[in-house]
């Protein structure tokens, strides 16, 4: 049970949408059972206030960290003071510590959450041809993990040719002949497709590709989490292809957040 007193930190998730949002019901059982006196709570930003949300949460006193959930993973790394490789690589952040100097260090474990998840559940990604969906935050951790996790090629597609285009740059520096991307998925010869987009958080969104078009074997992947059945899982079970849920890409981070966020340390005073 949580029990919030005048000595409570605060750690706060921020997103528009906010409703979907797993974190808190899985972390808040993390800070009781190692005894930490703190709480996360969700707070709905949009687009339009994130500069005067962010600032202002982080002049409170006794909260120690954000986390960062679509749309805002890009341009909260602006209110960053020192951004970790994986932000640089992935252009997006989705944790936001404060250091005991009053500095702010942005992380992201988006990727490497991912790629622990698809290899929990059987599905490894070396030597894998990969689709992804999306070229925004949690996109750009995403590919920079695949990549890293030794994927044979890495085709991401997007409508925002300008957010594809510095996603490709960021990429291709690093792992140059590995990456391609266009205004559509290639579906024909993937092993692995993996949606990275919103679509999915509402019943009326199209689906982000035809997962009829991939060969039979090939993994599905969805980073939406609320649904956990969204229409691209069903519609991939449908059509006879392995699914692979969201909640996994999270669940794979509990264990990084307890470090990042040094969880067994005492709390600042």
């Amino acid at each position: 049970m949580i029990r919030i007193s005048g000595t409570t930190r605060l750690y706060a998730v921020l997103g528009d949408p906010i409703s979907q949002v797993q974190a808190p019901a899985m972390l808040n059982p993390v800070f009781a059972e190692l005894g930490v006196d703190a709480v996360l709570v969700p707070v709905h930003v949009e687009t339009a206030h994130l500069a005067d949300v962010v600032t202002g949460l982080q002049r409170i006193g006794n909260l120690d960290g954000l986390l960062i959930t679509v749309p805002h993973k890009i341009e909260t790394c602006a209110f960053a003071d020192v951004l970790s490789p994986a932000v640089h690589a992935a252009g997006s952040t989705n944790a936001m510590r404060r250091e005991r100097d009053g500095r702010w260090t942005a992380e992201n474990f988006d990727g490497v959450g991912f790629v622990l998840g698809m290899a929990a559940a059987g599905h490894q990604l070396a030597g894998r041809r990969v689709t992804l969906a999306g070229a925004g935050g949690a996109a750009g951790a995403i590919a920079a993990a695949v990549l890293d996790a030794g994927a044979a090629r890495l085709h991401v597609c997007d409508p925002d040719e300008e957010r594809l285009s510095a996603l490709l740059d960021r990429l291709a520096a690093r792992w140059p002949d590995r990456v391609a991307v266009g205004p559509t998925p290639e579906l024909e010869r993937a092993d692995v497709a993996v949606n990275a987009t919103p679509l999915g958080l509402r019943p009326d969104d199209p689906l982000p590709f035809d997962p009829a078009l991939l060969p039979v074997g090939a993994v599905v992947a969805d980073i939406v989490m609320k649904p956990r059945e969204t229409p691209l899982l069903r519609a991939a079970a449908a059509a006879h292809r392995p699914v692979h849920h969201g909640a996994h890409m999270l669940s794979h981070q509990l264990d990084l957040y307890r470090e990042f966020f040094r969880l067994a340390e005492p709390s600042p005073a």
